[in-house]
Parts: C-alpha cells; sequence; structure tokens
C-alpha cells in the first residue's frame, strides 16, 4: 500500500457507507464520507432473493462511490458486504455487477467478523478502551453485540434479526401499536437469550451503541427530551409510547427524525428495547466509531505487516495439532516453485504468495477430523468455520485450494480456467506430492515454468530413478492435468 489514503466501504442492509481516512502512523484521520440509503434488506423477496429495485438502488449508490473512489491504489480499498448479502441467494450476480460499478473487489464477511471489525472501530474512538466495553451494533439485517477490553475483542455474537427486516416483519405498511411492539421485542429476546448467560458471566464496565439505529434514538431522545443524555430505557419507553400513540409512521412528528430513518425506526427500537431488556441495562452511550472505521483499522494493520490473516492461520495451526514441520517443508518448496513461475511473487506481501503459504501450513487440518480423505475435512473447516480477519470469499478460495491439493483435479473445475489459482493448486500439489514421505529429506532439485496450457517440470534423471515412487506420481499427476484440460510436462536430464 503506497498511498497516505484509504478507503472502507460498508455495504449494510440499510445503508452503503464510504469513509476516506489519511494515515499517519498508527493513526487514521477521517477526510470524506458518504452516506446512501440503499435499504437493501427491504428488497428480499420470500424466496431470499434481492428484487431489482433495491439491486439498482445499491447501484446507482456503488456508481457514485466508484467516482470518488477513482485513482485509489487496488490495497488502499476495502470493501464488506453484511448481512443481506450473506443470505441472498442471488448476491453473487449482484456483487458481479457491484463491483463492476465501484471499482475494487467486495467481501462478503460473516457475522462474527462483522461483529470483530465492529469493536475495533468503537475502540479506537474510546477515551479509555481498557475498561470492560458491552458494544451493542443494530444493523439493518443484523444485530452484533460485542463485549472487550482494549483493542481485543473477548466475546462476539451476531444475531439475525435487523431493523429494515424487524420493521417489515412486524409494522408493515408502517402501521404501529402496542401489540405489535410486543411481538417484535418478544421475538427479538427470543434471539438474544442464548447468548445472554455467557455475557453476564464475563460482565463490562460501561456499554457502548454503534452505527444508525444508535445514533438516530439518542437523537431522538434527547432532542424531544425523553431523556438528558445517551439511551436509557426510561426513554425508549417513552419514545415507543409516542409511535403507538400516533399510531402510523407517516403520522409521527418528532424533533430530529430524519425521512431516511423514518421507515425502519419500529423495527430498531423494538429491537433496542428488547436488548436493554435480555441484559438488565439502564443507560448506553454512542459512539461514532463502527463497522466503516474498523475496515480502516484492519487495513492499516495490514499496512503495517500486522495482518489478523496470519495469527488467524497460527491459531488454527495449534487449535488442529498440525504437523508444522511438514507445513514449513511444503510452504517453501510450494513458495518456491510459485516464485519461478511468477517472479512479483517473491515480494513476501503478494496476494497470492499469502494464499499459497496459508493453504500450505492449513492443508492437514482435516487430518484432526480422520486421515481418509483428510482434504475434504479440511476444506470444510476452511468454508464454515469463524477465522477472522478472512472474508467469506478469502475462506472460500483457501477452501478450494486446499480440497484440489490432492486426488482428482476435477474437484477444482468450478475455476473455470482461472489462471492464477490453477497456478497455485499447481505448486501447492506438487509440493504435497515430493513431500508425501513427511520426513526432512530434501525433495529433488526442480526447474519449473509454463508451457502451452499447463506447466513443464524439469527434474534430474538420476535422482528421480532412485525415487520410483516419486517418478510414479508425477506420472499420475501429468494424467490429473490431462484430465481437466490442462497440461503437465516431465522432462528428465543431468543435475
Amino acid at each position: 500500500m503506497k498511498s497516505e489514503l484509504i478507503a472502507a466501504v460498508d455495504l449494510g442492509s440499510n445503508s452503503f457507507r464510504l469513509q476516506v481516512g489519511r494515515v499517519e502512523g498508527n493513526q487514521i484521520y477521517p477526510l470524506d464520507g458518504l452516506k446512501e440509503s440503499v435499504r437493501l434488506a427491504a428488497g428480499l423477496n420470500e424466496h431470499k432473493r434481492l428484487d431489482d429495485a433495491a439491486q439498482k438502488r445499491g447501484l446507482d449508490a456503488l456508481s457514485r462511490f466508484g467516482e470518488r473512489l477513482r485513482g485509489f491504489a487496488p490495497d488502499a480499498v476495502r470493501a464488506v458486504a453484511t448481512n443481506t448479502l450473506r443470505v441472498a441467494k442471488n448476491a453473487p450476480e449482484f456483487l458481479e455487477q457491484a463491483e463492476h460499478f465501484l471499482g475494487f473487489p467486495i467481501e462478503v464477511i460473516a457475522g462474527r467478523e462483522e461483529a470483530r471489525l465492529i469493536y475495533l472501530g468503537v475502540a479506537h474512538t474510546l477515551p479509555n478502551p481498557s475498561r470492560q466495553q458491552l458494544v451493542v451494533d443494530i444493523g439493518g439485517g443484523s444485530t452484533e453485540c460485542i463485549i472487550g477490553r482494549d483493542m481485543h475483542p473477548l466475546v462476539l455474537e451476531s444475531l439475525y434479526m435487523g431493523c429494515v427486516s424487524y420493521t417489515l416483519k412486524f409494522f408493515p405498511d408502517g402501521r404501529v401499536d402496542r401489540k405489535s411492539f410486543k411481538e417484535a421485542e418478544l421475538a427479538a429476546r427470543r434471539e438474544l437469550q442464548a447468548m445472554v448467560h455467557p455475557f453476564r458471566e464475563l460482565g463490562w464496565d460501561e456499554t457502548i451503541g454503534s452505527s444508525g439505529t444508535a445514533k438516530a434514538l439518542i437523537d431522538l431522545l434527547e432532542l424531544n427530551g425523553f431523556c438528558k443524555h445517551g439511551i436509557t430505557r426510561e426513554g425508549l419507553e417513552k419514545l415507543r409510547d409516542c409511535l403507538c400513540d400516533a399510531g402510523n409512521l407517516a403520522k409521527v412528528k418528532l424533533e430530529g427524525l430524519r425521512s431516511d430513518r423514518i421507515p425502519v425506526l419500529p423495527g430498531g427500537l423494538a429491537i433496542m428495547l428488547a436488548v436493554f431488556k435480555e441484559l438488565d441495562l439502564q443507560q448506553m452511550e454512542f459512539s461514532e466509531g463502527a463497522l466503516r472505521l474498523g475496515v480502516l483499522y484492519d487495513l492499516l494493520g495490514r499496512y503495517h505487516h500486522e495482518d489478523l490473516r496470519a495469527a488467524t492461520v497460527t491459531h488454527f495451526m495449534q487449535r488442529y495439532q498440525v504437523d508444522s514441520a511438514q507445513a514449513l517443508r511444503v510452504e517453501r518448496t510450494a513458495v518456491d516453485l510459485l516464485r519461478q513461475l511468477v517472479p512479483a511473487t517473491a515480494d513476501e506481501d503478494h496476494q497470492d504468495r499469502q494464499f499459497l503459504t496459508w493453504a500450505a501450513k492449513l492443508h492437514e487440518i482435516g487430518v484432526s477430523v480422520a486421515h481418509s480423505s483428510y482434504h475434504k475435512h479440511s476444506a470444510y473447516i476452511l468454508s464454515h468455520a469463524d477465522m477472522p480477519g478472512f472474508s467469506k470469499r478469502d475462506q472460500a478460495r483457501l477452501a478450494r485450494m486446499v480440497l484440489a491439493h490432492r486426488g482428482k483435479l476435477e474437484r477444482a473445475q468450478p475455476l473455470k480456467g482461472e489462471a492464477s489459482e490453477w497456478t497455485l493448486i499447481f505448486c501447492l500439489r506438487i509440493a504435497v506430492l515430493l513431500h508425501r514421505s513427511h520426513d526432512a529429506s530434501p525433495p529433488p532439485k526442480i526447474a519449473v515454468s509454463f508451457f502451452g496450457s499447463g506447466f513443464m517440470l524439469e527434474l534430474d534423471a538420476e535422482r528421480l530413478s532412485a525415487a520410483p515412487l516419486t517418478a510414479a506420481a508425477l506420472n499420475d499427476e501429468a494424467a490429473q492435468w490431462a484430465g481437466v484440460g490442462g497440461a503437465l510436462k516431465i522432462v528428465t536430464g543431468a543435475a
């Protein structure tokens, strides 16, 4: 990352936001921000598909963001998508268009990864982050609850309830009454019940609300005299009574009520009331820090070579008792092959080299489940586990590489000829093949190059003749590449 300017794009279920910041040392100073009320979650139909109108609102917003980001370096921008694009069945088609309009890749992040980034953003705005904080972030499609201290989250939870989805479900056509509020609160309290005990056991010193719902509520409570400061349970109940007395959102007259917040207000209020009741809260402060600021600081960490993904890989190696010596042997050989094929990967921060390194370190985690078909178990874990720092796309990429590192190459066929990933899979497969004995003996010296639609390996004939198992495995490997329309040519000669 060369530029001093970095940017985060948050594709939320209610709003899309862009934040631009200037990096100075370990701090980020916000320079510019854009917000578009897209209400993406409102476009989810009963079949969990985004309708055309919601997609158009989203693409229009991203085209404007793309104009603002023109000229930014690829590694200076990180765009993340949250709950609605986690659940929408046609999200891949929308994201393909969205990336075109934005001009940068978009990562769909898991709920707990969203919670981690939210806490990171909030923690950087607190005057005393050394206290234990409970952070509550009610978004359009999900609600994140986190307890953390300093810059470290201690427990993370993401719940499938948000201000857009709850307003649509319990307050259709803007109708608001006490019966609907009671039903919405009870539904939210049921969602919260599973996390209440562990959160109370851990405890917290203060409670912080973040993002749009909390900001809207604190403005309404203070400006209309429902409470003097912050968010209080009493104030929330007064606001609820005010909405119910009006009977319909169109009739609500309150100071500070923005037009873009009216359609999602009752759902967010019901969820906040449920949070206050289940966690026995009386007071909540507000932080301007949120997901987009957390994304910026996470991006800054990668800029300073403090990539959380590397720490997550190390944790997974320990958790699944990976043979670290074997993983290192495979990593070194795979990276050496990749450097020969793609000289730019001599840079340790090259994205392809990073993914190959992580795949080499994690390819055997499935052995902890069973040795038979362990590569399938490894891929399953990488697809479905919570991996802090990794997006869903990152995890899917790792899983594909690990699944394809042995056995039938047909499993990698969905790659549809993506050269970069085929090259990484090739390097990983050859490295694993050469170290199949799991001992410390050095592998034969290999020269590798691209050859037509595939690869060419050059080995010492004498050493290969002394290793008939390796020779046979390489011949089988050549047949595998031929089976997927590629090629592997093996050339032997004198050392």
